[in-house]
């Protein structure tokens, strides 16, 4: 059985989804219908950039919903449907949009919503993120504990996890994991501290806004990052999207729940290869593919 998984921020790059653009007349109005539902000059941004416009939170996330959807509706033409449904951080959107939940317009404007929103908290608490490779979860938490300012955003692979928080505790928490046998840590290039606390602005506009929301119930269960659990329950998945901006990404969580529901192949839809990397190393053998090109939907 068949998986989705949908990329989060991080994984724009300039001219995605150009291909599918030229080659696709679906694909074409699908694109020319985002950019009027969000009077923005989307694929102009994602087709030719600069990178420091598209890497802009209210630009990329929009950039990598908007491509994965396209990709997503491309493999639903081709028959290829899944059992269920996931996304790391951003893509969860990408996800819920999948599991008919939210529809195309309100999701476009949704992200561009929380990407703004997140950019003005990045500036009003400034913050950092870094990953942590090769270094138990355990221990991690334990050195997290022990300094005020930071949490732990994202439970990657079981030895990938990304923490976040002040910019200080950040150095400093690294350093301490270095000197107690880290194989790396790598300072993410972020605008701010994502699921952390320093977003709390940001939870509590964006929570608002969610509780005017119309959102239907999933065709197919959806994994949700902020439990790590498949669910269809429609107050789950509101509550747990607005926590998910302050929470933890319980990745690791997710792509359990989905092998545990009989998903044996997985197809990472939308920009890039990350999820792919990370799901291989969650689970060696398992059969995972990327989307992202028009030739690799054909």
């Amino acid at each position: 059985m068949v998986g989705f998984v949908f990329p989060g921020q991080g994984s724009q790059y300039i001219g995605m989804g150009k291909d599918i653009y030229d080659g696709d007349d679906k694909a074409r109005e699908l694109f020319k219908k985002a950019e009027k539902a969000l009077g923005v000059r989307i694929t102009n941004i994602l087709f030719n950039g600069p990178q420091d416009v598209l890497k802009e939170s209210k630009n990329a996330q929009v950039a990598i919903l908007l491509h994965s959807i396209v990709c997503f509706e491309l493999l639903k033409e081709k028959g290829v449907i899944p059992v269920c449904v996931s996304g790391h951080s951003l893509g969860e959107y990408s996800a819920l949009y999948a599991g008919r939940v939210i529809s195309f317009e309100d999701v476009l404007h949704i992200v561009r919503f929380r990407g703004e929103l997140m950019s003005e908290a990045g500036r009003k608490n400034p913050g950092g993120m870094c990953a942590v490779i090769g270094f138990a979860p355990d221990k991690i938490e334990k050195i997290v504990k022990e300094i005020d300012g930071i949490v732990i955003a994202n439970y990657n692979t079981p030895l990938q996890i990304v923490i976040s928080g002040r910019l200080d505790a950040v150095d400093k928490a690294c350093a301490k994991m270095l000197d107690a046998g880290a194989k790396r840590v790598i300072k993410l290039q972020v605008s701010g501290a994502f699921h952390s606390p320093l977003m709390k602005s940001a939870f509590e506009k964006f929570d608002k806004v969610l509780s005017k929301l119309e959102f239907r119930e999933p065709r197919i269960p959806i994994a949700l990052n902020v439990t790590g659990k498949l669910t269809k329950d429609v107050y789950e998945i509101k509550d747990a999207l607005a926590k998910q901006i302050i929470s933890p990404v319980r990745w690791v969580d997710c792509v359990i729940a989905m092998t545990e529901y009989g998903v044996n192949r997985f197809i990472e839809v939308g920009p890039g290869k990350v999820l792919k990397g990370l799901i291989k190393k969650i689970l060696p053998d398992a059969e995972v593919m990327n989307v992202e090109r028009l030739e690799d939907i054909d």
